[in-house]
């Protein structure tokens, strides 16, 4: 053997096979066409069962792609042989531990693309290694598949559910993570109960009746499905949903009917006008100027300073971890709600009633859905990344990808 060959040889590492030829056609000076044959005497093994075979049955010949050698696309001619396997009782292809079967990329170059695929997007890969775009697409699917089918759900006790919006028109879709282990188990297109009984088939009965607890977002449907199919499981609400929909429904409420009561004092009307954003932050994300404004807007206007100090007196609802305690201090909360005199507070109070037990839950369970809004996040920066997915199921492989979960 020559040191070309040799060298060859050692770069490409292909076992069980040996060099017949190199060249450069004509007109693609950037492309390598390496020619390989099994090596005689070498021992071949049926791809299937994968015992040692005395005949070959026939040859064929294929084209595959390698990694790029020294910078240049490196197609690889291979003579394939069909065996004969006595085990298998007829022709079947010869085992190549470095090329799948009915695989036109080595496993090696499989390998790169699926890695580069983690960190770019499809095009970005394709340009690179000047693979076709569904090509690309093609084996990164295949190997999400592998990966993450079927879940394991074995060890699931509690889980959050929330949705996002998947395209443009109103589409959206439903995620299931476990936020013990930061896993994404789930997701699939839809939001509505029939979208999320295809989580529950998939869980199974016996893991349902495992499910201890399940946070979301207040949402009816999921709400539903829960109990139907976990019937011992805690729906815990979430504090940022609550007091997101107080804000909406009370504090910005309130603003705008103070500002309408003022429309006859144009300067006062325009202060509390102007004021929804410094009410619905938070006070310790206010400076001192910003303090002294709000001080200044409750000294002129009562109900305003009532709606903001009963919501943030409710967050204090999620601090407890007694349920007694809990239970007590809504029931407190509920009473000064009703003698607030405001009468945006006392809807509040009424309509959130019906969620008490799902508040209350988070004193024994003190989940909230700040990892699953965490996964939305990163659930935009992948779509961004594609500039949008035509194919959902790729899509939703790439978000379990993206959160594989924490060992056990």
């Amino acid at each position: 053997m020559d040191q070309g060959q040799a060298l060859l040889d050692a770069l490409g590492e292909w076992e069980g096979f040996e060099v017949t030829g190199v060249e450069r056609r004509e007109g693609n000076p950037d492309e390598i066409h390496v020619s390989l044959r099994p090596r005689e005497g070498a021992p071949l093994y049926c791809n299937c069962c994968g015992r040692e075979c005395a005949h070959v049955h026939e040859h064929v010949q294929r084209t595959v792609r390698d990694l790029p050698l020294f910078d240049a696309i490196t197609y690889l001619e291979i003579t394939i042989y069909r065996v004969w396997c006595e085990h298998c009782g007829g022709p079947k292809r010869m085992r190549i531990d470095w090329l799948a079967d009915q695989q036109r990329v080595t496993n090696r170059l499989a390998e790169s693309v699926i890695y580069l695929c983690s960190q770019l997007s499809i095009q970005h890969v394709a340009r690179f290694y000047r693979l076709h775009w569904h090509t690309v697409k093609r084996i990164d699917k295949r190997a999400l598949r592998a990966r993450l089918d079927p879940a394991d759900f074995s060890d699931v006790r509690v889980i959050g559910m929330d949705e996002f919006a998947l395209h443009k028109g109103h589409r959206y879709a439903t995620v299931v993570v476990d936020p013990i282990r930061k896993r994404v188990l789930w997701v699939g297109p839809g939001r509505d109960r029939a979208a999320v009984r295809k989580f529950f088939e998939q869980l199974g009965p016996e893991q349902c009746e495992r499910i201890e607890a399940a946070v979301m977002d207040m949402h009816p449907a999921l709400t539903l499905k829960v109990e139907k199919h976990c019937p011992n499981a805690r729906i815990v609400d979430d504090l940022y949903h609550v007091i997101a929909k107080y804000s909406r429904e009370v504090v910005d409420r309130v603003r705008v009917d103070q500002a309408n009561a003022l429309r006859h004092d144009k300067a006062a009307r325009k202060v509390v006008k102007a004021s929804k954003w410094l009410l619905l932050r938070s006070p310790r994300n206010t400076n001192r100027a910003q303090r002294v404004r709000l001080q200044e807007l409750f000294d002129a206007n009562t109900p305003l300073m009532i709606a903001y100090m009963l919501r943030e007196d409710l967050k204090a609802l999620w601090s407890h971890r007694d349920p007694v305690e809990a239970k007590g201090f809504w029931e407190g909360w509920y009473q000064r709600a009703m003698e607030s005199g405001v009468a945006a507070i006392q809807r509040f109070a009424e309509r959130i009633k019906a969620f008490v037990p799902g508040i209350l839950a988070h004193a024994e369970y003190p989940l909230h859905t700040s990892l699953i809004e965490g996964i939305n996040n990163k659930i935009k920066v992948i779509k961004r990344m594609a500039y949008g997915f035509r194919d959902d199921e790729y899509f939703f492989l790439k978000i379990r990808a993206a959160y594989p979960g924490n060992a056990r």
